[in-house]
Parts: structure tokens; C-alpha cells; sequence
């Protein structure tokens, strides 16, 4: 029995494994091949895509005075480069205008930032959940170029991926809305060519001690300031006003930019009124406020007061919309959403948003796009609760989520075709949802919608709608973005798990278990990923559901196979595999064999793998299915290669690489190419070898499986040494060694090993015979035909040069 994925923390990993931290990031590049190939670190010009972020939203339009601060901020520009990253602190109170002084200057500024500039809003004080370190990070290196699945899932790993994937880049990080440090200390960057700014209501004491942070307070604008404020915004939308007027509705709006926009907008929108009517209607309504609380935060009173204000001004029905979208649970809205929450059709959506973004009550963030300010989405909550009836809430909220729900179906029947779709209920009256008329349209929507969805799971849970909150879940693992991580999904996955539990639905349950399972699979979780299907595997049987049961027994198979335990892989197969035949299943019984093949494969069972994989091939060559005949091929390659026969075994993998590139597949390209790198070696065709080898660890690179990406580094160590470089060979082997014992795999860990002690030979004989030590305790564990012969070819090897 091989040892667990956590098991490699224990053993003492020695020299090859304590000077390769962060290897893993490193992309193969094949400069010539007589040069060989060579690793560079990953940078602006290199990563995939080339991606230059530009993420700064647009600043407010009209935006004056903050002069004395805007110079402040300019001084950062102008002064000699720090030997640290500068970091800058903009504090203020509520509405102070934080957000507005730095998106001014951030937008002026960005062109001393040529390798772009990352921008999040942290929500720090939204009625929501604020967005987590973790969050920000995997959406900043998401932005950076890294492939989703390459993220890594916990908060340490993931900052120190970040501080390294801007090395030597000059670039402008604004986190906007930080509550605390720790929502900010792993987004600091790594090099000193990079500024970050922070806003918060808090003055973020700690980062002026750790971080050497500068920091600029803002206040209440002066009285002059506040004057030219709302002159500039009512310009041309009535006659100049008194500046003594005009100072008296500044002080009632604490004079604070967030008030004194809204009230200007207000005055704008009525030119028929004098501004002495303004103020009074202004006087009366803080009055009331003043009774309604409690005499605290004056500033935030008058804020309040001002909202109030306004929102009594609006239409009835833009009234009832801006309350309405209070109960949306994510941190932005598209127009879709809002048809729902409201009952109206798109056009008058659309009428109604433009009233309140041209209010200051909402803003637009992009094309479609709404959100609020976080204190007018607190006072919206509030007028929703005051103003709609439980009912009424109740049922907005249900629209939304089954808008939600029956829109992310009609996503996956374009990114994800093949997966089961979930059984909905017919939606309420009132909703439609989108449809999509190719797979680009679903992907856009999806990624817009990215950060709504646990949000809104989270609110499905909340309200009692179990039933929702669990079909949600498990169509987005089929229907969200490609880009997503999954440790998102995972947590989307686990909340929709309890709900099917809470609702006493056990296939939903099943069905989420194997999602879970996959999920763990893509982020190297062994334990996660066998608890998960081996939970699917329990309620199916349970259930009596023999198809479920059989393709939970596969996917446990599978990852098994993943981790090379073969015995129990195998088994799972065959159990699988007769559960298949009783059904008289031809399609999964064909899947089930050539699973079996690859563990026979793995174990070095030549004669039926040989037997599986002819049986395979003919079937799927009859059904003309070029995914299965490429996966079929693949395996062939190798068997032909143990056997000697290389020509077979080269053109047999060249073959099944041909099919890849037809069905435009990176994934079945980067890993068929593996087998044909090592069939062109055993050739003799050793530059042909580095060039497939060095396009499998670039496309792994991409797709974030690093596992796979080492065993192209390993291959590639191979070429080096059978060229007689094995210096260059040694560099590789380490790279892939490090990689694997990081991963959990054991196996391939001790396969590079094993090439590290083949290339330090003739270099170092002690280092040689410790990696063949290493190798051997990690395949002690492992007695199948082919670790037999390993262990017998490395003893050999450690008694010749003993």
C-alpha cells in the first residue's frame, strides 16, 4: 500500500527536495533545439496569453477639487525608487471620497505602470460577506495569466505565487475598500517597481509597520470645495445658485462628496425649484432623521439623510426597483437579474436603472453592468425591509435564484454538453431566463456572473429553499467558466451537498459526491477525492441505483489510478465493469476497459493490457469515437515500447497526437505527446524528443496540471542524458523530483529521482546512491511486475557503484 498524499511531509525530503521551493512555476522554453531546453522565469512577455492587465475602472465623471492630495500621491511618482514596495494608505471616513481621489489619480498615473495595474473592490464594508485574501488572489493571478487550475487553493501558497508572478513588472495595485490587514497583507506585491494603494475607513495602522506604508487621511471637503462640488455638477441644469445656499446644503450634507453628489443630482434633476425649497425639504427630512436615531455618527447620519432624501424623490417604481435590488446577494447586477427581481421586461429595466445610475443612487460598471455603493446598498436593504412585506421579499429573491438557476442551464448545454442536466422545476411567472446562441455567449455570461453565484447560493440556504441551493450547485460545476478555480466550486459544491442532505434528496447528494470527487482530483486532494466518490458510491448503492453505482466504482478507479494504487484501481474496474455488462451497457463497458488497460499498463502486465486495448480499439474505431481510439492509441505506444518495438510504439503515438490536434484537445495533445517524447528517444530521434516534450510542459503549464508538466520536465532529462549532458539532465530530474514530492506522487517522484541518480553517476557517486535510496524507500511500497523491475535495476545499480 503506497503512502498518503500527506505522507511526504513526514519524510525527510533531503537536499534534492529543500532548494526547490517555487520550481514548479517555471515554463519549459525550447530556445533551439541543439541548444536544449531551458527554463525562464515567468514574466509579462511569457505567460500565457502575454496578458497585460488593465483593470482600473473608469473615474467620476466631473471629479474636482483634492488638490493638495493629488499632489501628495504625485510625489510618490516623482522620488527616487524605494529599495521596498511602496505602499499607500488612503484613509477616510464614509463617503469621503476614497475611491473617487484614487481612481482619479490612479487613471492619471498608469501610464509610470507600462505592465499594467490590478484594481479590487474588497467590500470591506459591504452588508455582504467581504471578499477574502484568498479571493483576491485568485483573481489577481487569474488576471496575471496563471490557469485556473494551477491556483493554488490556500491562502499562504497562493500569495507567494502571487509575490513572484510580478517579479521585475512595474505595476499599479489599487484594493479598494480594505477593512482590515489581513484582507490586504497577501496582496502586497513583491518588487519595488510596484505601487499599491489601499482605501479604508480604518487607518491600517499595522501595514505603516510592516509595510513601511505612507498614509494620506482625507476629510470632509472645505466649504469652498463643496461650493464648486455641486456647481459643477448642476452646471447647465439651472440657474447659477447663491454660494451662500449653496454652503448652507453642504453642511447638511456633512459635507461629505457621496451626499453632496446625490444632492446635487437632485437639484439638477429639478430646475423649477429654488434652491431655499431644496434646502427646506433637505432640513425637514434630517429633522426626521434626527428623531429616527440614535444622535451617533453625525457624518453618517447626514449621509443617510441625504439618501433618504433622494430616494423619496424617485418614481414609484424606480423606488421599488432600488429597494428591490438590495436583496440581490452578489456585489453586482447585469440586466437580466433585474427583470427578474422586478417582474418587468428588459426595456423597462434598462429605463429605470439609467434613472438611478443618472441619481447617483446606483453605479454603472460596465456595459450592462450595475453595483452600489456599499452605503447605498445598506440603506436599500433597509427600505426593502421597511417597505416590502416577507411575501414580497420571499418571492423576489425565489425569482432571482431560479433566473439564476434556469439561465446557468441553458450555460451548460454549451460549455459542458455532455454532462447530465440537472431536473428543474418549471420557473415562476415573470422569469426568463437567457439562452445563448453559441459557446462564447455562455462563457461571457458565466464570467460575469463568476462572483454572484455563492452569494446567491449562500442566500438559497439562508432563506430555507434547500431544493434550489442544491441544483444550483451541482449545475454549475457543469456550467461555470473554464476559468474558474475550483476551489471555488468545491465551496459552492459542499454548500449544495448539505442542502440535498436538508432536503432529503439522496441522488442529488450522489451526484454532488462525484462532482466533489472530480474537483478534488484537479487540485491533487487524494483523501478528498476518494471520500468524495466513495460517498457517491454508498448512497447509490443505498438507493439501489445500479448505473450510479457503477460510475462511482469508475470514478474511484480513476483516482486511484491517479495515484497509481493499481490494485485498488483495478478492482474498482472490475466491479464497475460487471455492474455494466448485467446492464448491458457497450459504451461504458468500452470506457470501463480501457481504464482497466491503463492500470494493467502502469503495472506492467503487457499480455492484458495488450488483450483490453485491441478489444477497445475495435470497438471504438467502429463507433469512430477519436477521443477513445486516441486514449486507446496512447496506451498501445507504451506496451510497444516495453516490448522493443519501437517503430510500432512510434508510430502508434504519433498517431493518437494527430487525433489530439483534430479534435483541438490541449489536454490529450499535452499528455499523448508524453508517450510520443519517449517513443522518439528510445528512436534514437533525441531533438524530436525535446521538441514534443517541451510542448507538453508548456501546454500542461497552461492548464494547470503540474503533474503532468514534471513528467515533461523527467522526459526532457532523459534527452539531456542520453546526449551526455548530465548536468543539464540533473536540473531537470530535481525539477520534476521537487514537483511530485510537493504533489504526492510518490511514484513519479521516485521514476525523476531515478533519473537524478542515472545523470549524477559520473558527477557525484554519494549524491547518486542517496537519490537511489530516496527512490527505492518511496517504490518499497509498490509490488506490481513493474516495480518489481525498478527496484531490481536500482539495487543493481547501487551494489555497481557501492
Amino acid at each position: 500500500m503506497p503512502p498518503s498524499e500527506n505522507d511526504n511531509q513526514s519524510r525527510e525530503p533531503g537536499s534534492t527536495h529543500s532548494d526547490l521551493s517555487g520550481i514548479s512555476r517555471d515554463v519549459v522554453q525550447a530556445g533551439s533545439v541543439s541548444g536544449g531546453v531551458h527554463f525562464h522565469a515567468h514574466s509579462a512577455q511569457d505567460n500565457p496569453g502575454g496578458r497585460v492587465p488593465r483593470q482600473l475602472p473608469a473615474g467620476v465623471s466631473g471629479f474636482v477639487n483634492r488638490t493638495d492630495e493629488l499632489r501628495d500621491l504625485d510625489e510618490v511618482l516623482a522620488g527616487e525608487r524605494p529599495e521596498r514596495p511602496v505602499v499607500y494608505v488612503i484613509a477616510g471616513t464614509a463617503g469621503a471620497g476614497k475611491t473617487s481621489l484614487t481612481l482619479r489619480w490612479a487613471n492619471q498615473a498608469q501610464g509610470h505602470f507600462p505592465d499594467g495595474q490590478l484594481y479590487i473592490n474588497l467590500r470591506g464594508y459591504d452588508p455582504g460577506k467581504p471578499i477574502t485574501a484568498l479571493e483576491a488572489l485568485h483573481r489577481f493571478l487569474t488576471a496575471l495569466g496563471v490557469p485556473a487550475a494551477a491556483l493554488p487553493p490556500d491562502t499562504e501558497a497562493a500569495a507567494a505565487m502571487y509575490r513572484s508572478a510580478p517579479a521585475d513588472r512595474s505595476m499599479l495595485i489599487v484594493l479598494d475598500n480594505a477593512a482590515t490587514i489581513s484582507q490586504v497583507r497577501p496582496l502586497l506585491p513583491g518588487n519595488s517597481r510596484c505601487l499599491a494603494v489601499v482605501t479604508s475607513r480604518s487607518r491600517l495602522s499595522g501595514l505603516t509597520v510592516h509595510a513601511a506604508a505612507r498614509r494620506l487621511t482625507i476629510g470632509t471637503l472645505k466649504e469652498p470645495e463643496c461650493v464648486l462640488l455641486l456647481r459643477t455638477v448642476t452646471a447647465g441644469y439651472r440657474p447659477e445658485d447663491e454660494a451662500e445656499q449653496l454652503i448652507e446644503l453642504a453642511r447638511l450634507c456633512a459635507r461629505l462628496p457621496l451626499a453632496l453628489r446625490v444632492a446635487a443630482e437632485r437639484a439638477a434633476s429639478q430646475p423649477h425649484l429654488r434652491i431655499e425649497e431644496l434646502i427646506a425639504d433637505l432640513r425637514d427630512e434630517s429633522a426626521l432623521w434626527d428623531t429616527l436615531s440614535t444622535g451617533d455618527e453625525d457624518e453618517s447620519g447626514a449621509v443617510r439623510t441625504v439618501f433618504a432624501w433622494s430616494y423619496r424623490a424617485l418614481p414609484a417604481d424606480s423606488a421599488r426597483l432600488f429597494r428591490l435590488l438590495g436583496l440581490h446577494p452578489g456585489p453586482d447586477f447585469g440586466v437580466g437579474a433585474v427583470c427578474a427581481l422586478a417582474e418587468i421586461d428588459t426595456r423597462r429595466a434598462r429605463q429605470l436603472l439609467d434613472g438611478l445610475v443618472a441619481a447617483h443612487m446606483l453605479e454603472q460598471t460596465g456595459p450592462g453592468r450595475f453595483e452600489f455603493h456599499d452605503l447605498l446598498r445598506a440603506y436599500a436593504i433597509d427600505q426593502a425591509r421597511v417597505e416590502e412585506s416577507d411575501e414580497s421579499r420571499a418571492a423576489a429573491l425565489r425569482r432571482l435564484l431560479e433566473w439564476y438557476l434556469h439561465t446557468a442551464g441553458a450555460a451548460q448545454t454549451w460549455i459542458r454538453p455532455s454532462r447530465e442536466h440537472v431536473p428543474f422545476d418549471e420557473p415562476a411567472g415573470g422569469v426568463k431566463p437567457l439562452s445563448f446562441t453559441d459557446y462564447d455567449q455562455a462563457v461571457d455570461w458565466a464570467e460575469q456572473e463568476q462572483f454572484n453565484f455563492l452569494p446567491a447560493i449562500r442566500a438559497a440556504v439562508k432563506a430555507g429553499l434547500d431544493r434550489h441551493a442544491w441544483r444550483f450547485a451541482l449545475v454549475l460545476w457543469s456550467a461555470k467558466a473554464p476559468s474558474t478555480p475550483a476551489a471555488e466550486w468545491l465551496t459552492i459544491g459542499q454548500i449544495g451537498l448539505e442542502a440535498a442532505r436538508r432536503a432529503g434528496e439522496p441522488l442529488g447528494e450522489a451526484e454532488l459526491f462525484r462532482s466533489l470527487g472530480f474537483t478534488h482530483v484537479k487540485i491533487n486532494n487524494m483523501a478528498g477525492a476518494l471520500e468524495s466518490h466513495g460517498g457517491a458510491l454508498a448512497i447509490q448503492r443505498d438507493l439501489g441505483h445500479r448505473q450510479g453505482e457503477a460510475t462511482a466504482l469508475n470514478a474511484l478507479g480513476l483516482a486511484c489510478l491517479r495515484w497509481r494504487r493499481l490494485p485498488e484501481a483495478e478492482a474498482h474496474f472490475r466491479e464497475a465493469a460487471a455492474v455494466f455488462e448485467s446492464l448491458n451497457s457497450p459504451h461504458w463497458n468500452a470506457v470501463v476497459l480501457a481504464n482497466l488497460a491503463a492500470a494493467h499498463c502502469q503495472a506492467g502486465r503487457l499480455p492484458e493490457a495488450t488483450d483490453a486495448i485491441h478489444r477497445v480499439l475495435a470497438y471504438q474505431r467502429e463507433k469512430n469515437n477519436k477521443r477513445s481510439i486516441g486514449n486507446a492509441l496512447h496506451l498501445k505506444s507504451g506496451v510497444h515500447l516495453d516490448r522493443g518495438e519501437l517503430d510500432e510504439a512510434l508510430q502508434t503515438a504519433q498517431e493518437a497526437v494527430e487525433l489530439a490536434l483534430d479534435l483541438r484537445s490541449h489536454v490529450l495533445e499535452g499528455y499523448w505527446l508524453l508517450a510520443l517524447g519517449h517513443a522518439q528517444l528510445a528512436a534514437g530521434k533525441s531533438a524530436d524528443a525535446l521538441v514534443s516534450f517541451h510542448r507538453s510542459a508548456t501546454l500542461h503549464r497552461r492548464l494547470g496540471d503540474r503533474s503532468r508538466e514534471a513528467l515533461a520536465w523527467n522526459g526532457a532529462g532523459a534527452v539531456h542524458q542520453h546526449e551526455d549532458r548530465p548536468e543539464e539532465a540533473a536540473d531537470f530530474h530535481r525539477r520534476a523530483a521537487a514537483t511530485q514530492h510537493e504533489l504526492g506522487f510518490h511514484w513519479h517522484e521516485a521514476m525523476a529521482l531515478d533519473g537524478l541518480a542515472i545523470a549524477l553517476t559520473g558527477v557525484d557517486a554519494a549524491q547518486s546512491r542517496r537519490r537511489w535510496t530516496d527512490a527505492l524507500e518511496l517504490i518499497s511500497y509498490y509490488d506490481d511486475p513493474r516495480a518489481q523491475a525498478v527496484r531490481q535495476r536500482m539495487e543493481h545499480h547501487l551494489t555497481q557503484t557501492g
